[in-house]
């Protein structure tokens, strides 16, 4: 099987190219192609040029992109362009910085056969956060649940056959959150055990603010349920509290409609045009091997 691993980056090669000797240690290429395809988000300093031997991998290619556009855009961008230009099988987009476990891979490519042409997704049994942001992010999923109707327990970190690219590549809520976009496209997941590992190098990039913006984009592919169970909840909380109306009881509503309107700017994020012209943003693509 021919197998990409699509990984975004900005800035951060340090962590990527240890990930690359992590993958390339594994021996994958025994029974699989594997290949390697970078997104470069517009990073704002260049990798090392010093020649490097990953014997176990059969190609890496970096896609410089002209203007930076954030994490999802450029998983979208790397499955463009691996749909349109390369000869594959399966993705597996990852992040580059040894939170998603190069080692989980072997667990993905054990369960294609099994999988029978779904996707698989890597789904958090255990998270290297600390209390706090692990209680945060079981709240997110509860919320997502409650006003989608979706229990998303994934990230990017996933294996997509061919069949699912396709239809992700032509779905305008990829545009705007991954694993939106595949729950919304796919309700068939086959799911695989997966523990968030700890940062190569640095501190973890996903912060507090991280993870309500990417709870809301979620949301957001969901725009048309949120909003019938928004109404539905505004209505039976104004004849709840109709006999009590006040400053305070008011507040849950406020808040409620100021989610509303995030919710509803970040929607106009899924632009079908844009994502079918995401390719033009390449700047260059280096061949690393």
């Amino acid at each position: 099987m021919k197998i990409k691993i699509l990984i975004p980056i900005y800035n951060d090669w340090q962590s990527v190219f240890k990930l690359i000797e992590e993958i390339n240690k594994m021996s994958l290429n025994k029974k699989n192609e594997i290949s390697i395809i970078i997104v470069d988000d517009a990073s704002n300093h260049d990798h090392h040029n010093d020649e490097v031997v990953f014997e176990n991998i059969n190609s890496i290619k970096i896609l410089h992109m002209k203007f930076n556009q954030g994490h999802a855009r450029c998983i979208a961008t790397g499955l463009k362009y691996i749909y349109e230009k390369e000869d594959f099988d399966f993705v597996i987009p990852m992040d580059g910085d040894g939170e998603d476990r190069p080692e989980e891979i072997v667990g993905f490519l054990d369960k294609i056969k099994q999988a029978n042409g779904k996707p698989i997704v890597g789904e958090r049994t255990k998270r290297s956060e600390n209390f706090i942001f692990k209680s945060c992010y079981q709240l997110h999923k509860l919320i997502t649940l409650t006003l989608t109707g979706k229990l998303i327990k994934f990230g990017n970190f996933t294996c997509l056959p061919r069949t699912t690219v396709e239809k992700m590549v032509n779905e305008k809520a990829t545009w705007n959150s991954f694993s939106g976009s595949l729950r919304k496209i796919e309700n068939d997941l086959i799911s695989t055990p997966s523990i968030r590992g700890l940062r190569y190098f640095g501190p973890s990039k996903m912060s507090f603010y991280n993870l309500f913006k990417h709870s809301l984009s979620i949301i957001s592919v969901f725009k048309n349920t949120f909003l019938i169970r928004s109404a539905l909840f505004i209505i039976l909380y104004i004849l709840f509290i109709k006999s009590n109306a006040s400053a305070i009881t008011a507040i849950p509503l406020i808040l409620l409609l100021v989610v509303v309107y995030l919710i509803s700017n970040l929607a106009l994020r899924e632009n079908i045009d844009e994502y079918d012209k995401s390719l033009s943003n390449i700047n260059d693509i280096e061949n690393i091997k």
